[in-house]
């Protein structure tokens, strides 16, 4: 049995559990904490250290003094060398920071640094919705903006930052996430109706295999997804929040192989 610990870092909260990367499920109680107001560095650091020993214990006391020695942590930035590049809902002063390093030296152990969404596409890929596709999966995370991940065959193609891509002169997210949805008060018909202009054009520059859409609203597929006129499948994520924890443990494992 391969077991990993993942980490998933939110604006509002931090959470984790012990990961069963064979069965593809938690085998561990979902711990969470709140995220340190501000997001600095040095106290999310030392929040997530706090769950992981919470979670090292209840897993020694479990099997008897064995620990878990694969860590994986997701992160809301763009992820490159285990360097975040941006940041969002937490301190500007991530921009830049070694953040690999930083967890490693406080956790004593090697640990995976990930995108958030490139962790949760990664899982739904793995044991979710995208399980068994072929070629090029696209999942979306339809929130306060737009996160993606690409996953090609399995493999991940990370940073892809989808939420981005300029269309009609603006963000795509700013007009077509959630929460323009709830700023403008835009009926399910209404909203579907900018994403379809926003997923023509992401089919059009890629031409993916299947879209996977996630985030709290997916939970209301049913109100939107079938409004949505494109070419390609899209089915709705499964996983919900234990996408990020589940991806960043079986990124964790895969990267240390």
């Amino acid at each position: 049995m391969t077991r990993a610990i993942g980490i998933d870092i939110g604006g509002t909260g931090i959470k984790g559990a012990i990961v069963d990367l064979d069965a593809g499920e938690l085998v561990s109680d979902r711990i969470k904490h709140p995220t340190p107001d501000g997001g600095e560095p040095e106290a999310i650091i030392a929040t997530v250290a706090q769950l992981v020993g919470e979670l090292s214990g209840e897993f020694s006391n479990e099997i008897g003094g064995d620990t878990i020695e694969h860590i994986g942590i997701c992160f809301p930035a763009i992820v490159l060398d285990g360097r975040t590049m941006s940041a969002a809902n937490v301190s500007e002063r991530w921009i830049g920071l070694d953040a690999d390093t930083a967890f490693s030296q406080a956790l004593g152990r090697d640990i995976h640094f990930v995108n958030d969404a490139d962790a949760a596409g990664y899982a739904e890929a793995a044991y979710g919705a995208a399980r068994d596709q072929h070629g090029l999966v696209i999942m979306t995370t339809l929130g306060t903006g737009i996160g993606s991940a690409f996953i090609y065959d399995g493999v991940l193609i990370p940073n892809t930052e989808l939420g981005h891509l300029e269309l009609d002169g603006d963000d795509a997210e700013h007009w077509a996430a959630n929460s323009a949805r709830e700023r403008e008060g835009l009926s399910f018909a209404q909203w579907a109706e900018r994403l379809t202009r926003y997923y023509r054009h992401v089919e059009f520059l890629f031409s993916p295999d299947l879209f996977v859409i996630g985030g709290g609203v997916s939970k209301q597929h049913d109100e939107f997804m079938p409004l949505i006129d494109v070419s390609t499948p899209i089915v709705p994520a499964v996983l919900l929040n234990n996408a990020g924890i589940m991806g960043a443990a079986a990124l964790a494992v895969r990267h240390a192989r």
